[in-house]
């Protein structure tokens, strides 16, 4: 990324930031700016996640490390990163009508991981998530190593854990992703 793209970029998530200050309480945005720019690499993973519809925020803080995290805020699972299957190996095993991806592959590709089903519900109790749309979710590899996966939604002001075949994909399922900075 050059300058240019950097502070572009900058000043979206900085205007996301202060538009949502509850869901980021006691962050201040100048904090999260200097850990940005003493991290570069992690701007690319941050535009990745933007242009791909993720509305990356920060949600929070490791209490243990420091870390920033920003999650992918988009109402809906975020459209550029859907029609996925779960990993490579499920993408292998489809024998016809291969999806272009995997969702594990992508977001190791964009530099984040898939949020874990902990880490979607706390992020459901920042606002209403994938109302229409489910996310793929980290899933255990007792779950994986039988050839299933797990993805997350709300529905009827609930949050759902569901379980699927890691090489089936959906028009509206996509995966949200979390980045430590």
């Amino acid at each position: 990324m050059n300058a240019k793209q950097q502070a572009e970029l900058l000043g979206l998530l900085h205007a996301r930031f202060d538009q949502h200050a509850s869901r980021h309480p006691g962050i201040g945005w100048a904090q999260v700016q200097a850990r940005l720019e003493s991290r570069p690499e992690k701007l690319r993973s941050l535009q990745a996640m933007e242009s791909t519809g993720g509305e990356p925020d920060v949600i929070g803080q490791d209490e243990t490390t420091g870390e920033y995290l920003f999650v992918d805020c988009s109402p809906e699972s975020p459209a550029g990163r859907r029609s996925l299957c779960f990993d490579r190996e499920a993408l292998d095993a489809r024998k016809e009508n291969k999806p272009a991806g995997s969702a594990l592959e992508q977001a190791q590709a964009m530099g984040i991981e898939l949020l874990s089903e902990a880490q979607y519900r706390e992020l459901q109790t920042l606002g209403e998530f994938d109302l229409k749309t489910s996310s793929w979710v980290q899933t255990s590899p007792a779950i994986r190593k039988l050839g299933g996966s797990l993805f997350c939604d709300r529905r009827y002001d609930t949050v759902f854990v569901y379980h699927n075949g890691a090489q089936s994909y959906y028009a509206a399922r996509g995966f949200r992703g979390v980045l430590r900075v």
